[in-house]
């Protein structure tokens, strides 16, 4: 099982939004970053994703999901009515996939981005580097085991 950490802004998708789906699974849909793509791109049916709410007043993994169906491409780049629209992106030729999670869990007590900072054997994590736009990226073994240890508190 792979582990990831998926990004949203909660005024548009929280996880309260993934309890509330129906079957409590939803499309990941909008990713517009190549890199983010490439690793949905890669995920298999089971992996472990930590969401994270970003551009909010209090940033930091609200819960966890797992993804419940492999990419698969996204209709949003197709429809000029949606924010996700890409016209240079063909159905016949998707630029843009996107997966299905599942809900799992919603954190008792949020890891904070001004927490999980405080911890120095999560200096190195992705999430707290700087410059670092990525919405999807893969959570290595070490960072797995320190978010689940916090996150059981």
């Amino acid at each position: 099982m792979a582990v990831w950490l998926m990004k949203t802004e909660p005024d548009v998708f929280s996880i309260d939004d993934l309890v509330k789906a129906a079957k409590k699974t939803a499309p990941w849909e909008g990713v517009r970053n190549y890199q983010a793509r490439n690793f949905m791109k890669t995920m298999e049916v089971g992996d472990l994703v930590y969401i994270y709410h970003s551009s909010c007043e209090t940033p930091g993994i609200f819960g966890k999901a797992i993804v419940a169906k492999l990419a698969y491409p996204d209709p949003t780049a197709f429809d000029a009515k949606s924010d996700y629209y890409d016209a240079k992106s063909d159905p016949k030729n998707p630029r843009w996939f996107m997966v299905d999670v599942a809900f799992q869990e919603k954190l008792a007590k949020p890891l904070l981005l001004s927490d999980l900072k405080n911890y120095p054997e999560l200096k190195d994590f992705t999430l707290l580097k700087r410059g670092n736009r990525l919405s999807v990226f893969p959570v290595q073994a070490p960072y797995f085991k320190v978010l689940e240890a916090l996150s059981a508190h």
